[in-house]
């Protein structure tokens, strides 16, 4: 007979997400020692193998993609439950998963996550960087409560809310050739050097995914760093040409000598979607979550002037 209790489904289910049962233990404040005893124990009592193991970490088996399904199911009717009853006892209390891509992470949830935690002292949030088409697949399979994808990725059967409107424009140095245009391709950028984000970012990796279908590999990006702000201060440094976010490269020209020219492309362009599989099956305080975040869904970029610099 199977004898699996909550702890041993929510270590698995980390196990799973992480790939690996070390990572996987850390995530459920478990030591690997007693983890792995844990996974063991779920193994022997199922009578088969959930994960098989490597050096490079762990894969699910047939049989540990079904308890993974399982274990999602009933972790999310638990948390549902504690976050609906915790209202009763002064306040929700809980945690939110969230996927989200570079665009939304950087410019859009910081205000909007300072605002929600200080009204809920209870609750915690846990983000992880993706690129949208990760995302609308996790979202999908249950390892997030909610992801924020760009508009232009197909979500399925995810239900969608606004959640904000931006673009992507290249920066370079005030004076540069291509700072005198009314737009310009991507792949135009792509014949300077560039700065830009590091190589496991998610913005990153879409943009060399781009560079890669217009035939031009992302060969010349010389510096990566670690956010928007400090790629526009490389970029009047003249260091190379950046591609941020419009709302970024307007504050970051209010006291740096910037060019900004919109990207003709047109993924440049950034309706930011949240996505879930249900609002309904959320607990109280995820719920609250979302209707927080789509509180400025009908205005554009923050400090974006009307129509500047549009092409």
């Amino acid at each position: 007979m199977m004898r699996f209790d909550l702890v041993d489904l929510g270590l698995f289910r980390h196990v799973a997400e992480a790939g690996s049962i070390t990572h996987g233990a850390a995530r459920a404040n478990l030591a690997l020692a007693a983890a792995s005893s844990r996974i063991r124990a779920m193994e022997v009592s199922l009578g088969a193998a959930l994960l098989g193991r490597s050096r490079q970490g762990v894969v699910l088996t047939p049989a540990g993609r079904a308890l993974l399904a399982h274990a999602r199911s009933l972790l999310e009717g638990v948390d549902r439950m504690q976050g609906d009853l915790a209202a009763y006892a002064g306040g929700a209390i809980g945690q939110i998963k969230v996927l989200s891509n570079t665009h939304a992470l950087t410019e859009f949830l910081p205000e909007a996550l300072s605002a929600y935690l200080a009204l809920h002292t209870g609750v915690s949030v846990d983000i992880v960087e993706r690129t949208s088409d990760e995302i609308v697949g996790l979202v999908a399979e249950g390892a997030a409560d909610l992801g924020i994808v760009s508009g232009t990725v197909d979500t399925g059967t995810l239900e969608t809310h606004p959640f904000r409107q931006d673009r992507f424009v290249a920066v370079m140095p005030s004076g540069h050739p291509l700072g005198e245009r009314d737009g310009v391709l991507f792949a135009d950028v792509l014949d300077y050097d560039l700065v830009g984000l590091d190589r496991a970012s998610a913005i990153t990796r879409f943009l060399a995914d781009k560079a890669m279908r217009t035939g031009r590999p992302l060969m010349r990006l010389r510096v990566q760093l670690r956010g928007f702000d400090a790629v526009c201060r490389l970029v009047e440094c003249g260091v190379g040409l950046g591609i941020v976010p419009e709302t970024t490269a307007r504050r970051a020209a209010r006291s740096m000598g910037l060019d900004i020219v919109p990207l003709l492309d047109p993924w440049a362009a950034r309706d930011l979607t949240i996505c879930l599989r249900s609002l309904e099956a959320l607990p109280v305080f995820a719920r609250e979550f979302v209707a927080h975040l789509r509180v400025g869904a009908s205005r554009p970029g923050l400090g974006l002037p009307s129509g500047a610099g549009l092409g």
